[in-house]
């Protein structure tokens, strides 16, 4: 019988390096190719070869096209969870205006981020853990304006609860809308949502 050996804590280290280096890799790749010819066109071969190894190699990471997109879905909401957290110590007002600014000045949550979101939302509608995940999203980011609201003399909408709702409709309906329609620019739509959280939150300039 061959001796027990433990590894090394670097060795370790290394091979789970690799793999997560692995990982990213195909993360990537799936971005490339949706970026390319869309997620629904793109094919497992097509990621394996973006990512630089074969298809078999590929499924040792991933077990298939879908794991990859619910990963990568899981990473990008990540960072929009993460930027949420970083404006939420800030006044009111200046978390308003740096909401407005990360979603609609166009070197936040860019356009090219959208459209690979919207290409995750229309997925979700026939995958279960995509589902979870952009409901967890979505929870998160609704959390988060409710904690805003609450902490402002409020407008139009007195219960926290309602004026969240709204306010992520309004948040995604712009952005969406920004995405699809050419006459409809990010500059309008910053000023639109801009002045829609005022008015919610009762912070609106007076007259």
């Amino acid at each position: 019988m061959a001796p027990i050996t433990v590894k090394s804590t670097e060795e370790v280290y290394k091979k789970t390096s690799r793999r997560s280096k692995r990982r990213k890799d195909i993360l990537w790749a799936l971005h490339n190719c949706m970026i390319e010819k869309g997620y629904a066109q793109t094919t497992l071969a097509d990621i394996a070869i973006a990512a630089g190894m074969s298809s078999s190699h590929l499924l040792y990471y991933f077990n298939g096209k879908e794991a990859i997109l619910q990963q990568y879905f899981q990473s990008v909401a990540l960072q929009i969870i993460d930027r949420l957290n970083e404006i939420r110590i800030e006044e009111p007002r200046i978390q308003i205006d740096l909401l407005a600014s990360l979603f609609f000045a166009g070197s936040g949550i860019t356009k090219l981020v959208i459209g690979l979101m919207l290409e995750c939302f229309g997925a979700a509608v026939h995958d279960k853990i995509l589902q979870q995940e952009k409901s967890d999203l979505d929870a998160k980011c609704k959390s988060y304006l409710r904690d805003l609201m609450s902490h402002t003399p409020g407008g139009f909408l007195k219960d926290i609860n309602t004026a969240a709702e709204v306010a992520y409709a309004t948040l995604i309906g712009l952005r969406t809308a920004v995405y699809f329609d050419p006459n409809f620019d990010l500059e309008e739509a910053h000023n639109m949502f801009h002045m829609t959280m005022l008015k919610m939150t009762g912070l609106e300039p007076e007259n």
